[in-house]
């Protein structure tokens, strides 16, 4: 039995993801049904993505099934693919795509099709409950394999998912973007150290970081705990990235931040470092 580690924009004050989990167990009984998150925005490709790729390298070895996706019942395809991971179930939308590069990418991509491996209903409005989560069912159990699912894809027919990269402000700095903002209203960019260094930067500098159209100073720094209460900062977050935060603060309230703003950081004239708090002179 391999787990499946479920993702989706479900929400949980509808019953839709406790119905998926129900049609597993009904399918498969034995296996592990992880939930990796289901608040992501609703209909958001992108965000459920980026989720999925930054979780995928600590998640188990199994089945991922994702479901974020709003094209359901249109002329898109339900998708099946295998990796050195695992396997990985769902929208053809460029949902999976970032994931499945992640892992080493697919040797088999198959159109799920077969309706042995899908529950019979008058819509197609879940097919969460009614096509991907019966394929990850059978695919985790080891009841089918995944060419039985249906027809093999062509690799280079599956819609890929394109990540926005950093590139040079035209001012001396770097431009990139917010990727994700997390419970805690930290502000993830698609913007590495890498790309900070290269301005000379390094950790203690002053950055002059601008939100739209407005130049905010700000640390980078290690930690929270290396700025004053209520300051802004950044930093490499847990997944590598630089982020945008506030000391007991939230960055998306201190700053006007959401999803895909623009945000360039430059070193300014006469670069200062910024103490460290309690690191002394």
């Amino acid at each position: 039995m391999l787990p499946i580690s479920f993702l989706s924009d479900f929400g949980r004050v509808d019953e839709f993801v406790g119905v998926v989990h129900g049609v597993i167990a009904r399918i498969a009984p034995g296996v592990r049904v992880i939930d990796v998150g289901h608040d992501f925005p609703r209909g958001d490709v992108q965000s459920g993505a980026l989720a999925l790729m930054r979780s995928i390298q600590y998640l188990p070895e199994g089945v991922a099934l994702a479901v974020v996706d709003p094209g359901v019942g249109t002329e898109r395809r339900a998708i099946a693919a295998r990796t050195p991971w695992g396997f990985f179930v769902g929208p053809d939308n460029g949902l999976l795509a970032p994931a499945v590069a992640m892992v080493g990418g697919a040797d088999t991509i198959v159109s799920i099709e077969d309706p042995k491996f899908r529950l019979p209903s008058e819509g197609e409005t879940f097919h969460g409950r009614d096509v991907f989560g019966p394929a990850a069912a059978v695919l985790a159990s080891g009841e089918a394999e995944i060419g039985d699912l249906g027809p093999a894809a062509d690799p280079g027919s599956v819609t890929p998912l394109m990540i926005p990269l950093a590139e040079p402000d035209g001012f001396g700095g770097i431009l990139g973007e917010v990727l994700w903002i997390d419970h805690f209203g930290n502000a993830q960019t698609n913007i590495s150290s890498a790309d900070l260094e290269a301005l000379g930067l390094e950790f203690g500098d002053e950055i002059s970081m601008s939100i739209s159209g407005l130049d905010r100073p700000v640390a980078w720094v290690e930690a929270y705990g290396d700025v004053a209460e209520g300051s802004g900062l950044i930093h490499v977050d847990s997944y590598g990235q630089i982020a945008i935060a506030v000391r007991d603060g939230r960055a998306d309230e201190a700053y006007p931040l959401v999803v895909r703003t623009a945000v360039a950081f430059q070193s300014p004239d006469g670069r200062t470092r910024i103490p460290i708090v309690g690191s002394g002179p």
